[in-house]
């Protein structure tokens, strides 16, 4: 089993360091083809519309077929992807390259789907989830400083590498990667709807209250960082390093707090459902103190933000998984893959007009979401507590 994990998440990991190289580099790239800081933010929510409706359906899939095939088919889309948008010569090859990869965006879902077929109980659950993120978290620490010191040999070169990356990791995968998920009804029908899955979460009376948990989160969380550039630039004067710094220690929050005090502390100290509570409310008066402007205020934020974000994710991902249906986890994870996707579309333009009404605007807006993140939260606690309730008879 340890072998296996270890497979999942070095694959992971290499995927995050290639997406890590081309952040610092991605906007001068772009820009040399006429295009304004607009249409780069399009393509980044071309990436997002293509992932919100392939990733249910690639969850939904790895449940019918296994998760072998559907990490494989990801991580190859991504390589191509890569290698458009490297060799583009016009904007529509750039768009042409996002998109690619977004048809197949499954990667990060499946390597999740993988770890909690491979958990024993709730807590090694949890726990695996957690190393999947510190592996996002060194990924992006990495990757960055590796974006920079390629973009020396050509603004290109970085997305070259990135797709070399992506290729390795599939054809490492495709040799040493197993299948994990065998109990699956291989007679079941397809459903070819992307949106079929997200039609059935409506619809779950005993999930809803677990998605509008994760969206109120993801649109928060996404609004905060749409404009975090601009926030730390026009209010602190902030320079382009200074800016990739801040990035970098989000990586190493993470990469502590998932890989080390998740599983040694705070799954120690607490429950699944107070943790998603406790981070919250962290997250949410987080969002409050940036947005007084005031310097010190805005570090401490800074640090309950990445906790915040580093934990929560984990446990409303192993609350979902918990929860769901036994042959149907991996549709469940694409769900909230999918949820964090639209909103990475949405909530930028959103943010970008309140942020230009006041710039405190898209803070207040996070706290705001994250607070009534806090009443879904309760509302899902309590119908699982009815339910086991009832499951004991009492």
């Amino acid at each position: 089993m340890q072998r296996q994990k270890l497979i999942v998440i070095s694959s992971v990991l290499v995927d995050v360091i290639g997406f890590g190289i081309v952040i610092p580099i991605l906007p001068f790239y772009v820009t040399e083809f006429g295009a304004s800081a607009f249409t780069v933010t399009l393509l980044f929510a071309a990436f997002s519309f293509f992932s919100f409706f392939s990733a249910p359906v690639l969850g939904a899939w790895s449940d019918r077929i296994g998760r072998r095939p559907i990490f494989l088919l990801s991580v190859t889309s991504t390589a191509i992807g890569w290698f458009v948008f490297a060799n583009a010569n016009s904007l529509w090859m750039l768009f042409l390259g996002r998109m690619i990869d977004g048809c197949a965006a499954g990667n990060f879902t499946t390597a999740q789907s993988y770890m909690v077929d491979l958990a024993k109980d709730e807590k090694e659950r949890s726990a695996n989830i957690g190393l999947i993120g510190a592996a996002f978290g060194i990924g992006f620490i990495l990757g960055p400083f590796i974006g920079g010191a390629l973009s020396k040999v050509s603004h290109s070169f970085p997305f070259w590498i990135a797709g070399a990356l992506a290729a390795t990791n599939a054809a490492s995968a495709f040799f040493f990667l197993p299948e994990t998920h065998h109990k699956r009804d291989a007679h079941s029908p397809m459903n070819f709807n992307p949106l079929a899955p997200l039609m059935r979460a409506a619809q779950d009376k005993k999930m809803r209250p677990l998605y509008f948990t994760w969206s109120f989160f993801a649109f928060a969380i996404v609004t905060s960082q749409a404009v975090f550039g601009l926030f730390v630039k026009d209010v602190f004067g902030f320079s382009a390093f200074q800016t990739g710094m801040m990035f970098t220690m989000i990586g190493v929050i993470v990469v502590i707090n998932q890989g080390f005090l998740l599983k040694k502390f705070w799954l120690e100290k607490f429950t699944e459902a107070r943790l998603e509570f406790i981070m919250l409310v962290v997250l949410a008066i987080s969002s409050l103190m940036a947005s007084t402007e005031i310097l010190p205020l805005f570090y401490l934020s800074f640090l309950g933000a990445g906790t915040g974000q580093a934990i929560l994710r984990v446990v409303i991902t192993s609350q979902a998984a918990a929860a769901a249906d036994p042959s149907k986890k991996g549709e469940t994870m694409g769900i909230l893959s999918a949820l964090m996707s639209v909103y990475m579309v949405i909530a930028p333009i959103l943010s970008g007009y309140l942020y230009e009404i006041h710039h405190s605007g898209p803070y207040f807006l996070s706290s705001a979401l994250l607070l009534l993140g806090v009443y879904f939260a309760w509302m899902f606690k309590r119908r699982r507590e009815l339910e086991r309730a009832q499951m004991n008879g009492t």
